[in-house]
């Protein structure tokens, strides 16, 4: 059987090829009973649009752009790993294909989207990591390219509160002070914070979630003994999570897993007893740790975290980006251009481990 062209489809219906095409891509433009008509006759012939007619009559590329950031404890990293699955598979659902590059520092992305829109034609781009005075989204606007950025414009909002650019982002200071609220239900006073050295932005977003919900749980006087700073690391929680102990901390809230098995694993070392049944810290309280990125190491081994709606972002991102590239008038219903997603905390039991002979 012969692969069903726009051609043959028109002439089957007994309606012109632009019909056929509108329905594709302008669907506004056909009448309701047309619109089904075509739509369900291609449907069960099995058409496929040419990407190359498509890519010649629209000037589009239908490829996205995308830094893939190194690798770091592979810990953290599969955050991002998610991210990408899911931001693949959406842009993929729209009819798009995605572009990874990479690149050693933000002025080297900037190189490289000069010469992918160059060379490769890309349509747009999807950033990550936002940072204040962003070098990548300045260039971008001034070049006037598509992009959305998956973190905050920090300090670049304009007058009246909006973004300069599309955005979605996770909200960390309610996922921490979440986790603060969960600790305190569970009789936890002295609770600690963990966070890390040159955190940026994103960093003091979670730490002032922690600090919000201590002062409006009436622990404000702990604030300032019970926040510690430390490198992104495993060593980094296990030094930390020492420090915290020592001045008396029963639960820690930390900035990531990463820091969280660390001080996981300070408490089990200078308070195992705490982690046995029949032997709490006090009435009915265990010692306790909170990460945050809900990653499967955490899951493995039983610790509670704050777990992120990175799919969710990504979802958002591919609907921001296909709005603006169809041009809006014809996109249908515009998508929220800033995007505040509420992260929630997995509640678990880490596994007892007997105390050392």
């Amino acid at each position: 059987m012969a692969r069903p062209t726009l051609a043959s489809l028109a002439t089957e219906l007994g309606v012109s090829r632009q019909t056929i095409s509108n329905a594709l891509n302008a669907p506004d433009r056909v009448r309701p009973a047309t619109l089904k008509r075509v739509l369900d006759a291609i449907e069960a012939a099995g058409y496929r649009p040419s990407a190359a007619a498509r890519q010649l009559r629209t000037r589009r590329s239908m490829n996205l752009g995308m830094r893939l950031l190194p690798a770091t404890d592979g810990i953290n990293g599969s955050i991002l790993d998610r991210f990408l699955h899911a931001l693949t598979e959406s842009a993929q659902a729209a009819g798009y294909r995605l572009t990874l590059f990479c690149a050693d520092t933000d002025d080297d992305e900037v190189r490289q989207y000069e010469q992918l829109l160059h060379v490769a034609g890309l349509d747009g781009f999807v950033l990550t990591s936002s940072r204040r005075d962003d070098v990548r989204t300045r260039w971008l606007q001034e070049h006037g390219t598509p992009f959305a950025i998956f973190g905050r414009p920090w300090g670049e909002l304009q007058r009246d509160g909006s973004a300069r650019h599309p955005w979605v982002d996770i909200d960390g200071a309610a996922g921490t002070a979440e986790a603060v609220t969960h600790l305190v239900r569970q009789g936890h006073s002295r609770i600690g914070f963990l966070g890390w050295h040159d955190g940026g932005p994103v960093g003091d977003d979670r730490r002032a979630g922690w600090e919000h919900a201590m002062r409006a749980s009436g622990l404000s006087e702990h604030i300032s003994r019970l926040r510690i700073s430390t490198p992104d690391t495993i060593a980094g929680g296990v030094s930390g999570g020492r420090k915290l102990i020592e001045r008396d901390a029963t639960a820690i809230v930390c900035a990531s897993d990463s820091l969280a098995i660390g001080a996981l694993e300070s408490l089990r070392e200078l308070r195992p007893r705490l982690f046995l049944p029949g032997q709490p810290a006090g009435p009915g309280l265990r010692a306790a740790v909170v990460g945050f990125d809900d990653t499967p190491v955490a899951a493995a081994l039983g610790l509670s975290s704050v777990a992120q709606p990175v799919e969710d972002a990504a979802r958002h991102i591919v609907r921001l980006l296909t709005y603006e590239l169809a041009g809006y008038p014809a996109a249908g219903t515009m998508p929220d251009e800033s995007l505040l997603l509420t992260p929630h905390v997995v509640e678990r039991v880490p596994l007892p481990l007997a105390p050392p002979a």
